[in-house]
């Protein structure tokens, strides 16, 4: 049978890649044809956008049996951005990464694996354990010694007479791993007793001398 003139020209048009029409004004891109999803420099009815304007990416979606071009201004999970002069892509990770930032450089893995140094293994090196589908080095925690005893304080609400506390402390060196022994405790308190402070000579002096007055005193 023979295509009537309208039904061809639709044909036509379908098949055909659509150009939108850009203009340049002010050093951005503006497009001003309606045929085309938003980003797309060229496209096609069938097959989505053909290229994408500047600094934006040019990835093939799944329409159900079919493969569409989009145009992102980032790439979806599990594949990358490649950027060069003509195009930018986005390209699949590896099969073991379930995201990455490059070819070479996993940022996340699929379930069952572990996470290290930018890789995607079903286990994880000697003297590392798994957390939370990463490697990790299996660290303890670690103090340093104590410092001596501080001075003896009585707080306010400490009544006792001459009752007061004093304080030491130690470092803390390095914090644990998740599955590492945790910290015990940096700093401790404990009761003490207030030194009196011992009387100046002169104050004995005055004593004294008061002591012997009272005795003349007595002798008269």
């Amino acid at each position: 049978h023979n295509l009537s003139s309208p039904s061809l020209l639709i044909l036509l048009l379908d098949l055909a890649p659509v150009k939108s029409s850009l203009s340049f004004s002010s050093g951005r891109y503006s497009s001003v044809s309606r045929l085309c999803p938003a980003g797309c420099a060229t496209c096609s009815a069938l097959n989505g956008c053909l290229s994408c304007i500047p600094r934006l990416f040019f990835h093939l979606e799944l329409d159900g049996m079919r493969q569409r071009g989009a145009c992102l201004s980032s790439c979806p999970r599990g594949h990358y951005g490649m950027r060069s002069p003509h195009i930018s892509t986005c390209t699949r990770c590896k099969v073991d990464c379930a995201s990455c930032f490059s070819e070479n450089f996993c940022t996340h893995c699929h379930p069952g694996h572990f996470l290290f140094q930018g890789k995607c293994a079903n286990s994880c090196p000697y003297g590392l354990t798994a957390n939370t589908m990463r490697c990790q080095i299996h660290l303890h925690c670690e103090v340093g010694e104590w410092t001596g005893w501080g001075p003896c304080v009585q707080k306010r609400s400490m009544r006792a007479y001459r009752r007061g506390q004093e304080t030491r402390n130690r470092q803390l060196l390095r914090s644990p791993s998740d599955d590492g022994d945790p910290c015990p405790h940096v700093s401790e308190i404990r009761k003490c007793v207030i030194k009196m402070r011992p009387k100046s000579p002169s104050r004995l002096t005055n004593n004294h001398a008061l002591r012997l007055l009272l005795i003349l005193c007595m002798d008269i």
